[in-house]
């Protein structure tokens, strides 16, 4: 029988943005219904974010066991060559991505909000069909997200089922193909592309841009480069895939390389991780009135779209398409819509990438502040001179933090890192942007020793002209 609800707030979409909208707006006293034709948690949770990560670690360990089988551990391990079951790694990943769509499901029931399974439609801004059911509703946040690009000639198989995959299909192979060509060397496609090489795959990377990893300065880019270098891995900059022939099980990728000359090659997997675009298509978004910035709605600071009551967040918004950036985003609307005064003005989002070694950007770089016409100061530590990551392995490869203020008042202005294991240092990067920090507030904060934070400190200590572990 069908139904027809009412409500405070729909949110549609339960990815990072839209299930933590929905969790705040019930906590909030709001009645609230969240929409999700597939699992909670969204591309981030159940195909993005957590999965890659999880095939990342998996893959780091294998690499690693293998090293200790080969007898070339630095630090003595010997072990026997190590065998990869693929499928209980893929097991395994599933695990946490159940674990954590079911902990999305217990925290909304515990605050009160109700799920509707099914896609939703709108007819105009605040109703929606839902299946046979209908629900209006007096705000609404879109919260649907994006989804992978796809290039002419190299169309996606249809549920993985052929030679050309997105990053969603990559996560869900049922084994390590032998030969793996990439197709964009961003971070969603270095990150992969590294992890299959450690899992045993010929990797083959395919840029159109003369770097990898463009979205990163060279600098912070270079341990990534030596690191593919090391492990002879192909990568093909200034080069255009065109198209897949497939003969039985066998495919060949066309591309033409820099100087133009087409290229032919052999390939198990053709893995296209050119970007991502806004989910705008086939639930109703031309009948809501909203304007569009492009290919992304509308929103100001607050997240309001052109339609009152209405708000849009996350990827469906614009870059950077992050999912704590949603997050952020989706807790504001719901606390707006309660009567609460926030606007979204972070004084930095940052961007890590889980490369080996993994890279952090908080805020401005050198070439963004020289562009603004900026005076400034840089600090930079590399991790050879930290004992805490001499034990990690953080050391190997070249890595560093680097810090940058105004010359005149010292204020930070942006801090970035290159090294393994150090993606947790991003929240102490993001905290001092967000409380307006100097290079002395730095410097004469005491970080604990022996850990790999302290490397923030000697950088800051660095721009100041008293660097007390380096020269």
């Amino acid at each position: 029988m069908a139904e027809h609800f009412t409500c405070d707030v729909l949110v549609v979409g339960s990815g990072p943005g839209g299930y933590v909208a929905a969790i705040r707006a019930g906590q909030l006293g709001l009645n609230t219904i969240l929409v999700e034709d597939g699992r909670l948690g969204g591309t981030c949770l159940i195909r993005g974010c957590i999965p890659s990560k999880a095939l990342i670690e998996a893959a780091e360990k294998f690499e690693q066991a293998g090293i200790n089988a080969s007898g070339k551990s630095e630090i003595g391990l010997v072990a026997e060559k190590p065998k990869l079951d693929f499928a209980k790694t893929i097991a395994w990943k599933d695990g946490i991505t159940d674990k954590l769509s079911s902990g999305v499901a217990g925290l909304l029931k515990a605050a009160g909000v109700r799920v509707v399974s099914g896609w939703a439609v709108f007819e105009n801004a605040k109703t929606c069909s839902v299946g046979k059911d209908k629900i209006t509703a007096t705000n609404v946040i879109l919260a649907t997200g994006s989804k992978s690009v796809e290039l002419k000639g190299l169309s996606f198989a249809k549920n993985g089922d052929g030679p050309v995959i997105s990053s969603t299909e990559a996560l869900d192979l049922a084994e390590v193909p032998k030969k793996l060509a990439v197709v964009g060397a961003g971070y969603i496609g270095m990150e992969l592309g590294i992890a299959y090489r450690k899992l045993g795959s010929d990797v083959t990377f395919i840029e159109a841009e003369k770097t990898i990893l463009p979205g990163f300065d060279k600098q912070l880019s270079a341990p990534v480069s030596k690191w593919l270098r090391d492990h002879k891995v192909s990568v093909q900059t200034g080069s255009f895939a065109k198209s897949v022939a497939s003969k039985g099980a066998k495919h060949t990728l066309t591309y033409t390389d820099k100087t133009g000359v087409e290229v032919k090659l052999a390939c198990d997997k053709i893995l296209v991780t050119v970007g991502r675009k806004p989910n705008t298509d086939g639930w109703g978004l031309e009948n809501m009135a909203v304007d569009m910035d492009g290919v992304f709605v509308k929103v100001d600071n607050k997240c309001r779209t052109a339609m009152r009551g209405v708000y849009a967040i996350g990827d469906l918004v614009g870059e950077p398409m992050l999912a704590h950036k949603a997050s952020a985003q989706g807790e504001m609307v719901a606390e707006i819509i309660a009567g609460k005064r926030r606007t979204f003005a972070p004084a930095a989002i940052p961007a890590v990438c889980f490369t080996d070694p993994e890279i952090i950007s908080v805020g401005m770089t050198p070439a963004e502040a020289k562009t603004a016409g900026l005076e400034t100061v840089e600090g930079k530590f590399h991790w050879v001179a930290n004992g805490r990551a001499l034990t990690t392995g953080t050391a190997e490869g070249g890595g560093f933090v680097r810090i940058l203020a105004r010359k005149d008042t010292g204020l930070i202005l942006g801090i970035q890192a290159v090294g393994k294991h150090i993606s947790e240092l991003s929240g102490e990067f993001v905290l001092a942007m967000e409380m307006n920090a100097t290079l002395q507030d730095m410097a004469s904060t005491i970080h604990a020793h022996p850990t790999l934070s302290e490397a923030t400190m000697e950088a800051a200590l660095s721009a100041l002209g008293h660097p007390l572990h380096s020269v």
